[in-house]
């Protein structure tokens, strides 16, 4: 049995969670609302407060589908309650992030500006204080959507390893690599 899809998700209050016809689990809450088709092996339950997850044999498929829709249905519910953050930082000479509503203006040192349109249901913000490095502040309640707007926001100058250039995450640790030895 599944570690993670045996158990169950729970719900606060505040927070509606359906199951609809095909499948289709919804989840409302304060902050928005959130759709995902489940899988029709998987069978979902909502009773007493708590989501449960179900699989109809111990096939490997359903076994990584079990407990892949309850992490999904988990994240969802802490979306539409908390909400999620990510922080990016630009590194390096000259790098700059300006945000119009849900267009962001960077520059990472190329010839041109590259502008970078954020879904409409995130939240983007930027901020540049005097000797430090540019941040750009991405919300949202999907999960998913999120890190897949940070990640490729980090694929447009990935960080480098001699000098550390580059869009990184916040915290980030990066493997750093010596430069070439000075002369004998």
């Amino acid at each position: 049995m599944s570690r993670i899809g045996k158990q169950p998700v729970v719900i606060p209050s505040g927070v509606t969670v359906n199951v609809g016809g095909d499948n289709v689990l919804t989840v409302k809450g304060p902050k928005g609302e959130l759709k995902q088709s489940v899988d029709r092996d998987i069978k979902v339950e909502m009773k007493d407060g708590e989501l449960t997850f179900a699989r109809p044999t111990d096939q490997i498929r359903h076994r990584a589908l079990h407990g892949l829709y309850r992490a999904i249905a988990a994240n969802m519910v802490k979306g539409v309650t908390e909400g999620y953050k990510k922080n990016m930082e630009l590194v390096g000479v000259g790098f700059k992030a300006t945000n119009q509503g849900n267009l962001l203006d960077l520059s990472l040192g190329f010839s041109h500006n590259i502008i970078f349109e954020v879904p409409k249901e995130l939240k983007v913000s930027t901020a540049q204080e005097k000797g430090q490095n540019p941040i750009i502040s991405l919300e949202g309640i999907d999960k998913q959507l999120l890190g897949q707007v940070a990640a490729k926001l980090r694929s447009l100058r990935k960080p480098e390893p001699y000098k550390g250039k580059g869009v990184k995450y916040v915290g980030e640790q990066l493997r750093r690599k010596a430069g070439k030895a000075a002369g004998k």
